[in-house]
């Protein structure tokens, strides 16, 4: 009879601690999971130099990534750069729902920089996620985010003017 309470009081002693413990631990994985994904805010200037390292989010294709956060508004019009010779660069445009937006490998110029331009249909946070492409790797990277800016019609009255200087007139005499 002894050993049977024993055992009975004993089972209930240590469930309690480890039920405990495995709710202690699942909380602390799912606070950890929280703080680990933390974009960067991009600087006002738009530009960053920076490393990209393998502490940086695993892309699951062998390279890394890494996120800054910009607020956009509707109707801006974007040229994002990225450029590394360490690696090949992909950049990516996320929305405010995480969506792709906008994405590029290869710019224009041949190389495996990489250069996207995008007009911004809602205003919001969006991402910028700069990744090297496969295995490519790690190291020094430029980003640069420009909005550009809408040239100004010109009034009625200037044009005429404009158009007139470029007017061939005859010489006289």
């Amino acid at each position: 009879m002894i050993t049977k309470a024993f055992a009975k009081g004993w089972r209930q002693i240590t469930i309690i601690p480890a039920t405990l413990l495995a709710i202690s631990t699942s909380t602390t994985g799912a606070f950890a999971q929280v703080r680990l994904y933390s974009p960067i805010p991009l600087p006002t200037s738009g530009e960053v130099s920076e490393k990209l390292t393998d502490k940086d989010i695993p892309t699951g294709q062998g390279g890394y990534a890494r996120d800054y956060t910009v607020k956009l508004n509707k109707g801006d019009n974007l040229v994002i750069d990225l450029s590394s010779d360490s690696f090949d660069t992909i950049v990516n445009l996320l929305g405010p729902d995480g969506s792709t937006v906008a994405e590029n490998d290869d710019g224009p110029d041949g190389t495996s920089n990489s250069q996207l331009f995008t007009r911004i249909t809602e205003t919001g946070s969006y991402i910028v996620r700069v990744r090297s492409f496969g295995e490519t790797g790690v190291g020094p990277f430029k980003l640069k985010v420009t909005r550009l800016k809408p040239v100004s019609r010109l009034a009625p009255s200037q044009k005429s003017k404009v158009s007139q200087r470029g007017r061939h007139m005859p010489r006289s005499g």
